[in-house]
């Protein structure tokens, strides 16, 4: 793999979110939104879909010879030698109630190797992009891009953590060892989706995990994460977006929290009582949203 290569992909990766972001985002402007509920997402679907079609369509003239994997259309699940991963819009349910935070993921694989990974969130005006050995940047283009750095927080009592929701956990059976890990840090919040990793990204959150993700929700994010100077593995702690699971961090605290998150079950929590996001004595949850 040579920068030449890598920076020619990442550059046409870029150009494809152009297209695709001109279209997600004039369709979310225009949805009416009001009460939109779980059997309301079809106009959100509809999008999703158009925006992987305008994805393989880009792909297909440029990169014929490269795999393609999708949420909405499928395609090569087996790690080839160049596959591009895509999921056209995360965070659909998002879209459909009209909440700005959702966006169009696109990573290209590379031998099992996640090497490109782009993120637009075109509602939120933000951009976010990595190539291996290049860096991660975020802007809303490559004119005065900045750098991303992950934090430099070693103590969990000091530490932001961001995450999706607390079903996901309870189905894993994991809830009561998230639980434990929320009443260690000093702030958690649920930004939810790739905005939680992408704030690892950026330094301003220490730590985002999800108990249940699909390879193109994480594909994107990968590199974006660790060319930031972050840690991505699954919650057993195999890297890269294989798991189907996901914690990133800044590093520092990756082992202690993959040590917290694999602490306990909750069927070997029989008699301890329900479940709580309540504080140690002495640290508070409590302050600015």
């Amino acid at each position: 793999m040579s920068l030449t290569r890598v920076n020619d992909d990442l550059a046409f990766a870029s150009s494809i979110i152009d297209r695709v972001d001109s279209v997600t985002l004039r369709r979310f402007q225009a949805e009416d939104f009001s009460a939109r509920t779980e059997e309301g997402l079809s106009p959100a679907i509809d999008v999703d879909r158009e925006a992987e079609r305008i994805i393989r369509a880009m792909l297909g003239r440029s990169r014929s010879r490269d795999a393609i994997y999708g949420e909405e259309h499928g395609g090569i699940l087996l790690r080839s030698a160049r596959r591009w991963i895509i999921d056209p819009i995360d965070g659909t349910k998002n879209f459909a109630r009209g909440v700005p935070v959702w966006g169009t993921l696109l990573a290209l694989e590379e031998e099992g190797e996640i090497v490109v990974g782009i993120v637009s969130a075109p509602s939120l005006g933000r951009r976010w992009w990595a190539a291996k050995g290049v860096g991660a940047f975020t802007g809303k283009s490559w004119v005065g891009a900045r750098r991303l750095r992950v934090s430099e927080v070693s103590d969990l009592a000091e530490a932001s953590m961001s995450y999706s929701s607390l079903k996901g956990w309870a189905d894993r059976g994991q809830l009561r060892a998230f639980l434990r890990l929320a009443q260690r840090v000093w702030r958690s919040r649920a930004y939810g989706d790739f905005w939680s990793f992408m704030l690892v990204a950026e330094g301003a959150v220490d730590l985002a995990c999800e108990p249940e993700l699909e390879l193109f929700d994480m594909a994107a994010l990968v590199p974006i994460v660790t060319e930031a100077g972050g840690s991505f593995t699954s919650l057993h702690g195999e890297p890269g977006p294989w798991g189907g699971c996901a914690l990133a961090t800044n590093g520092a605290l990756h082992p202690e929290v993959l040590e917290i998150l694999g602490s306990i079950r909750d069927e070997d929590a029989v008699g301890e009582g329900a479940p709580s996001l309540n504080a140690p004595a002495g640290q508070s949850q409590s302050g600015h949203n």
